[in-house]
């Protein structure tokens, strides 16, 4: 009879444990429905210059449908809008289109904040008030419609001068409406400003070519 009874027991327990593993494989198969998938900004460097690009990635840790909000706050404390950023891929490079200009972007540490279906990271990047010569990006469409020929040389000098840092590049001090038609640049200057849009030559290497053509006269303002 004790045989029986402990026999009993002995079924009892290794029914007990098998269907606690059978309840262990069946729970580590079922998906995580509580919890918040993770996000994290990496960054390609930590430091920039200006005319530089902001580049970085976000990486998540499952695809939910939702898209990652972006915040990037100054160290005055000024914050940009809400940037929705769709989310299809486990890792999202995100490169900027625009590089860091003095006018826009002041010097000292900026912050990017993100949140993503309830998962947030935060990083910090430095802006170095750098020596790095720039040319404001509103000039590139000017410089494209002039190498397409819809705007004149002179509409092209003159955008010149009231978009370009005087610094950067000086156009003379007679220019006005009334001699704008009457401003010339020789064809192949047009192969500096296409290599400055291709980024085969750097803001700084255009400035100088430009500023060298204005200097002996070769473009006639």
């Amino acid at each position: 009879m004790r045989f029986l009874l402990s026999n009993h027991k002995e079924k009892q327990m290794k029914t007990t444990q098998v269907m606690l593993i059978m309840v262990l494989v069946v729970l580590g198969t079922l998906p995580s429905v509580y919890a918040i998938p993770s996000v994290e900004i990496i960054m390609e460097k930590t430091t920039y210059n200006y005319c530089e690009k902001l580049f970085y990635t976000l990486k998540v840790s499952e695809i939910t449908g939702d898209p990652a909000i972006l915040h990037i706050t100054d160290q005055a404390g000024k914050g940009s809008s809400a940037i929705p950023i769709p989310i299809s891929n486990l890792e999202t490079p995100i490169p900027s289109v625009m590089p860091f200009e003095a006018e826009i972007f002041p010097p000292g540490k900026y912050t990017l904040d993100v949140e993503y279906s309830g998962g947030k990271d935060t990083i910090s990047f430095d802006l170095l008030d750098s020596e790095n010569v720039c040319i404001s990006t509103v000039m590139k469409q000017f410089a494209f419609s002039w190498l397409n020929n819809q705007i004149s040389d002179g509409f092209f000098i003159d955008a010149i001068n009231k978009f370009v840092d005087k610094k950067v590049i000086s156009i003379p001090d007679n220019i006005s409406e009334k001699n704008l038609q009457d401003i010339h640049i020789p064809i192949w200057v047009k192969n500096v400003v296409a290599w400055w849009l291709e980024e085969k030559i750097s803001d700084g290497e255009a400035a100088k070519a430009i500023q060298y053509l204005i200097n002996k006269e070769i473009i006639v303002i």
